[in-house]
């Protein structure tokens, strides 16, 4: 082997690596509103138990610190550290298969998330064939 093939090698997996680390939905999302276009709170989405979930970290302007328009368990818990997002499964280039939350409308919805590049994070709850779509934006 010339040391060009070794060096094309290295580079080669060095690449495929990264790619495969950068494919990740692991990480903290500034979340959009998609009516107003404004943000609305930074979402930590991590892994437990071979599933993905999202939780808020911060809320951006809020005129509560906990949730009034919540019912059942979640009403007048705190937005900071509330699990909005649960049982998500990677399936090729998305995950699916989980729910998400909407603190302001107090409703649960089936749930997709695909990525679009390494920091555009698509977002997307849905009732039957009724759906609605945000961009969350990665921090980090």
């Amino acid at each position: 082997m010339t040391l060009k093939s070794i060096f094309t090698t290295i580079l080669f997996f060095t690449l495929f690596i990264a790619s495969s680390v950068a494919q990740s939905c692991v990480g903290v999302w500034k979340t959009i509103d998609d009516e107003t276009g404004e943000e609305q709170s930074q979402v930590e989405i991590y892994e437990k138990n071979g599933k993905y979930c999202g939780k808020i970290v911060k809320l951006i302007n809020p005129t509560s610190d906990v949730c009034d328009t919540c019912s059942g368990d979640r009403k007048g818990q705190p937005f900071s550290g509330m699990e909005i997002m649960w049982d998500m499964k990677k399936s090729g280039s998305t995950w699916k298969g989980g729910e998400i939350f909407s603190p302001t409308k107090d409703k649960t919805y089936s749930c997709k998330i695909w990525l679009e590049g390494n920091d555009i994070l698509k977002v997307r709850g849905y009732i039957a064939l009724f759906y609605r779509t945000q961009t969350w934006h990665r921090i980090k």
